[in-house]
């Protein structure tokens, strides 16, 4: 363990994850209890878990690594559609082991083969261009409008296994930083802790066809992140880092708050 992560800022950006994570993933399952699908998949694509992964890279690394990194995360969230997609399309009809573990070893046969690819930013654009509108017509053939069958709530043993795994991740993305470089840094910070959260939390307690129409509502969602991560990459140098995430979250705020928009003058 480095030295760098005992010190009371990293306890504080893993405090910080963990309570994100968990607060996204309580308030996403009630909403789609109370509201459906499409607005809890709103809420789960904001940047909680990988937000805060983001915030503890930069309280370690200085803006060049963040603006590298952010190319990593961009390319990850074009496989962040894909695994969505996988769940959507095997939660129905299989048990949650099944269907959330083969969507995981989707996401890291892309994350690891995308490392084949020398990516810029210009690439890993063209790379979301390229699976978000295959993933977005796949994934309308499970959307529906599915209530859950049971009311949604949090148990003790929910707090504690999200938290172990939340903790391992950011640990492991954050011990590893230096080592791993710039580029998996921004992979990982991306993994998909709190949709697979959310997925399990909503596979138990609403049923299969609940998780997956909310997994299938993630896609269009995802696209602000794309674009909130691609502002990171251009500004964390030229106005800093801390700006940088500002102006990117705004982004991604604002492009789900247009959907939202869309959605009720659509109705």
């Amino acid at each position: 363990m480095t030295a760098a992560m005992v010190t009371p800022l990293f306890w504080f950006g893993l405090a910080l994850k963990i309570v994100m994570t968990a607060s996204i993933v309580v308030i996403a399952s009630v909403v789609v209890e109370r509201s459906g699908p499409f607005i809890g998949a709103l809420i789960a694509a904001l940047p909680t878990a990988g937000g805060a992964a983001m915030i503890i890279l930069a309280i370690e690394h200085d803006a060049h690594f963040i603006a590298q990194s952010a190319i990593g995360s961009i390319v990850a969230n074009a496989v962040g559609p894909i695994f969505a997609l996988t769940f959507a399309m095997l939660a129905p009809r299989y048990r949650l082991v099944s269907s959330l573990g083969g969507a995981l070893l989707v996401w890291l046969a892309g994350a690891f083969l995308s490392r084949l690819v020398p990516w810029t930013a210009s690439t890993a654009l063209l790379a979301n261009a390229i699976v978000f509108p295959v993933t977005i017509y796949i994934a309308s053939h499970y959307l529906g409008d599915v209530k859950a069958r049971a009311r949604v709530t949090l148990t003790k043993r929910d707090l504690v296994w999200r938290a172990v795994i939340v903790t391992l991740v950011v640990i492991t993305v954050t011990g590893l930083s230096s080592s791993i470089g710039s580029y998996f840094s921004g992979v990982f910070a991306f993994f998909p802790v709190a949709m697979s959260s959310f997925f399990i939390i909503l596979y138990t307690r609403a049923g299969g066809a609940a998780a997956a129409s909310v997994a299938a509502h993630l896609q269009v969602p995802l696209i602000g992140l794309t674009l909130g991560l691609f502002a990171v990459h251009m500004l964390a140098e030229p106005i800093g880092v801390w700006w940088a995430y500002l102006i990117g979250l705004i982004i991604g705020v604002a492009w789900n708050g247009l959907l939202w928009v869309w959605k009720n003058r659509k109705r």
